[in-house]
């Protein structure tokens, strides 16, 4: 056990892309691979707390005790199993890529080419980070995820005090390396007060950064 220990926490964490399905054969998705939560699950995992890990679709797997693993795949899914989580948890860790919107209906058989358009209507997710944090106790720590492609910083900032969260951590796809699909990520982390910027390296050494960051302003 390191000395910056979570034993005796609980940790919500989602992870992975939601798929939101147009018809039985097609969805609408994102490159979300899942790493970067993984990644912290297993870290949490390490440091002796126990972690609920709501993921959407992904190829990856867990290999620690500590993490009980819910799969889902729409985002509505992963807002009911939150849902069930939040209120125990001591740390909340929002680092999935759930998707904005969704189809407002479903095909219930495969659409077929017909024309040279196609017109889907689509309906807003519920924001899941954003539905928590009206319900968020003083005790509980939340943290954020944003990915961005341009004014990175007052984005943040901006889901920072809306989803009253603690901190959010920011990935920038203009950053070679870093976002969906790399083994590697270079982050910005936000708070209300404070700004703290990590140089690209690989996800699991960046878990530790994320996690050490969180232990210091429990226990600071």
């Amino acid at each position: 056990m390191t000395e910056k220990s979570f034993k005796g926490k609980t940790v919500l964490l989602t992870a992975g892309p939601t798929h939101e399905p147009i018809d039985p054969v097609r969805f609408i998705g994102n490159h979300s691979t899942g790493k970067m939560g993984y990644a912290l699950a297993e870290c949490f995992a390490q440091r002796g707390a126990k972690v609920q890990l709501v993921s959407g679709p992904t190829n990856l797997r867990t290999h620690h005790a500590n993490i009980e693993v819910v799969a889902v795949t729409t985002a509505d899914e992963m807002y009911r199993a939150v849902l069930k989580y939040a209120e125990a948890a001591d740390v909340w860790v929002f680092a999935a890529a759930v998707a904005d919107y969704r189809p407002k209906t479903m095909a219930d058989k495969k659409i077929k080419k017909d024309g040279d358009e196609l017109t889907i209507e689509l309906v807003k997710n519920v924001d899941i980070a954003s539905a928590l944090g009206k319900q968020k106790k003083e005790w509980q720590f939340s943290v954020g995820f944003a990915l961005e492609t341009h004014n990175e910083s007052a984005n943040a900032r901006e889901k920072l005090r809306k989803k009253n969260l603690n901190m959010i951590v920011l990935n920038s796809l203009n950053d070679p390396g870093a976002g969906f699909a790399h083994d590697t990520n270079q982050v910005t982390i936000i708070e209300e007060n404070a700004t703290h910027s990590f140089e690209l390296k690989p996800k699991s050494e960046l878990a530790q950064d994320i996690v050490n960051l969180i232990w210091e302003r429990l226990h600071g």
